[in-house]
This record gives C-alpha cells, sequence and structure tokens, in this order.
C-alpha cells in the first residue's frame, strides 16, 4: 500500500501591483504583474500526522513572501525580480525546490510578457 507521495504546493495566478522595469512611466507607476509558483515539498505522507497547520508549509505565509519581496524595492529587470524571489522561496523549510513564473500583464496588448525559472530539486 502507497503511504507517501511527492507533493507540491501550488499558487497561481497571484496578482498585485510591482514597482518594476527600466522604462520612465514603469519607474514612477506601479505596474499589475502576475506570479504562479510551485514549492516541491518532497517524499510526505498522504495523510499529515495530525491536522495541524503548525507541521505543514502554511501557503498563507508563501503567498505574503511573494508579495512582500516583489513589493519591496523598485526593481529594474524582470530577471532580477524572479531570482530574488525563487531564492527566498528555496529558504522556506522543506522547500526542495521552486518553479516561478512572473508575466508584466501591461507591456504589449497582444501578448503576456514572463519569465519563468525552475531551481533547486525536482
Amino acid at each position: 500500500m502507497t503511504t507517501s507521495g511527492q507533493q507540491i504546493l501550488t499558487l497561481n495566478g497571484l496578482r498585485f501591483d510591482a514597482s518594476l522595469g527600466i522604462l520612465a512611466h514603469e519607474k514612477q507607476e506601479p505596474q499589475p504583474i502576475q506570479v504562479d509558483a510551485e514549492l516541491n515539498l518532497g517524499p510526505q505522507p498522504l495523510t499529515p500526522r495530525d491536522d495541524d497547520i503548525l507541521h505543514v508549509l502554511d501557503y498563507r505565509k508563501v503567498r505574503q513572501i511573494i508579495i512582500d519581496e516583489c513589493t519591496a524595492e523598485h526593481v529594474n529587470l524582470l530577471e532580477s525580480l524572479i531570482g530574488k524571489l525563487a531564492q527566498r522561496l528555496l529558504l522556506l523549510p522543506g522547500v526542495r525546490g521552486v518553479r516561478v513564473k512572473i508575466a508584466k500583464l501591461e507591456i504589449f496588448d497582444d501578448c503576456e510578457v514572463a519569465i519563468r525559472i525552475e531551481t533547486g530539486q525536482w
């Protein structure tokens, strides 16, 4: 009988404004971005040892870390922001790997601009 499985915590479609970009208007006004994140928690029991939030990675904390890291200061490059965010998420207890995508939603009328990064164990 199987008693464990690979657990991945996912947050998709998290939207908020961030100060990001090299253009004059991007430096003056925050713009909407969307963040998708996957955190590899490795092999986990199919059911937690108990039903206590203190014994799992609280996704509310992950959500707040994403928002805080992306809004802490102005960042010129999307590449810089996603690297900083991936490093921070990888520091969370029990996280073995991180996949993050950050999209700038209003750069072009005809497409979304995004960068995706994968780091750690997958």
